[in-house]
């Protein structure tokens, strides 16, 4: 693997190991000169960010929606984070391998145009969604703080720092998760000890508990850890080829530990609050001694600028992903800035609602990571061996199976399995109890059917050998 000084910015402007630097280029491979890092990095990179309130709300859904009590909401949130840790791992080991971040490898896959469905489905829900809601629930935390600050102006100050460090780039993200790790994981561990103190584990609050609410639980939480899946290897990229294993291990150990933990401790803090229970991180920090709740609330902050760096630099390289061709040297970098703007007034417009609709976007969210994970999964098994870098790099790829797969995995699923407000389909209309198992249909498939349509739509290009 090769990289041309001239064409490639980062190697042309030796990014290498500047933290304050920003960082140059777009999706660009990084050249083997420019890596580094070590496995261990990707423990507090995944850690970090989900030490927010935005994980510990997953966790109150359960029992307090969904009548779960705090044993059965735990054990779903087991199953849950841990198949979402499982193929963060495997995504994320594809970067040290390849230099690539996640949405180019999408390519093989998809093929170069193919892959503008996943790309700007990822580019809008981590740019735009997923900041808008991990800003809100920070923008609430500081004004529980300060409580003589305005909604509003905290929302900026929150979005303010989370683009400085999403602007820079790479290094830096990486540097500012490794320096909240020991605080947040100090200050959120006492928390979720004291709540648990205070619970009542047998207790559920309200619905008919069943299979049917555990396993609408197992899919909240599915949602919330594979959502970084599509981030993966965005954040792996610049580690050594020999560090792919070991990188994949801590970043999934990362998601899997912080997510059952701050999780757990959103279910426990249901019963503990009795009747004043609701996604509010007010209410979490309610239980907590007052100087360690104040801490608590300095630190949902913090938690949500770790979780929005990497939700507007990942946004902005899958916008990137996309193929536009630009000449900006900082592409990347510019991009971010607008996605965080536009990101910042879809917040404005909810934080007076916040946690409203929380369940349902996670529930969607794995509607369309499901089937795209059955492609890249399957495409990368029936393929190994293969140079996925090249490949992905090449812009005459045509993949047309993966789009198709994952489109009849989007649309199937959603139409015979969604559980939602808005919309309920015939199966668990008919049977609650099956509960909302679409994103697990949708994996399955959009696997099966890209499996088959290989064989009749192959892969093709022009310059690369199929």
């Amino acid at each position: 693997m090769s990289a041309d000084v001239e064409t490639n910015p980062i190697s042309a402007e030796d990014y290498g190991h500047h933290v304050l630097a920003i960082e140059p280029g777009g999706v660009d491979v990084i050249p083997p000169d420019q890596r580094h890092g070590r496995p261990i990095d990707l423990l507090w990179t995944w850690t970090s960010p989900n030490m927010e309130f935005a994980t510990i709300g997953v966790g109150i859904l359960g029992p307090l929606f969904w009548g779960l009590n705090l044993w059965q909401t735990v054990a779903a949130i087991i199953l849950g984070t841990a198949l979402g840790s499982l193929t963060h791992a495997v995504l994320s080991s594809w970067g040290p391998e390849s230099g690539l971040c996640q949405m180019v490898l999408s390519r093989t896959g998809f093929g170069f145009l193919g892959n503008i469905l996943p790309a700007g489905l990822n580019a809008v829900i981590a740019g735009i969604g997923w900041f808008a809601v991990n800003s809100i629930s920070g923008a609430l935390a500081l004004h529980a703080l300060i409580p003589g600050l305005a909604k509003g102006v905290a929302l900026a100050i929150v979005v303010l720092l989370q683009l400085a460090v999403a602007f820079l780039g790479y290094n830096l993200i990486h540097a500012f998760e490794r320096w909240a790790f020991p605080v947040l994981a100090v200050v959120f561990v006492i928390g979720a000890v004291i709540v648990f103190g205070k619970s009542h584990p047998g207790v559920g609050t309200g619905g008919t508990p069943g299979v049917g609410a555990f396993l609408l639980m197992t899919g909240a939480s599915f949602g919330y850890a594979c959502g970084w899946n599509p981030y993966a290897s965005d954040f792996t990229r610049y580690q050594p080829p020999a560090n792919g294993r070991r990188a994949g291990m801590f970043a999934g150990l990362g998601i899997l530990i912080s997510c059952v933990v701050l999780e757990s401790a959103g279910a426990a803090m249901v019963s503990a609050a009795g009747k004043s229970a609701a996604v509010d991180p007010g209410v979490y920090t309610g239980l907590l001694p007052t100087w360690l709740g104040k801490l608590t609330l300095l630190c949902i902050a913090i938690g949500a600028i770790c979780a929005n760096a990497l939700n507007i630099y990942s946004g902005a390289m899958s916008a990137l992903a996309i193929g536009f061709r630009t000449t900006l040297h900082r592409a990347r970098a510019f991009v971010a800035v607008g996605f965080g703007i536009l990101g910042f007034f879809l917040a404005l417009a909810g934080v007076d609602n916040a946690g409203e609709n929380y369940e349902n976007f996670l529930l969607v969210i794995a509607y369309w990571i499901g089937p795209w994970l059955g492609v890249v999964l399957t495409d990368r098994w029936l393929n190994r061996g293969a140079d996925f870098t090249a490949i992905a790099q090449d812009r005459s790829w045509q993949n047309w199976a993966g789009p198709i797969a994952m489109l009849v995995g989007i649309v199937v699923s959603v139409w015979l399995f969604s559980n939602q407000a808005n919309y309920t389909g015939p199966i668990p209309s008919a049977h609650p109890q099956v509960g909302d198992i679409t994103y697990l249909v949708g994996f399955l498939l959009a696997a099966g059917v890209y499996a088959g349509l290989r064989k009749v739509l192959p892969a093709r290009s022009s310059t690369l050998v199929s």
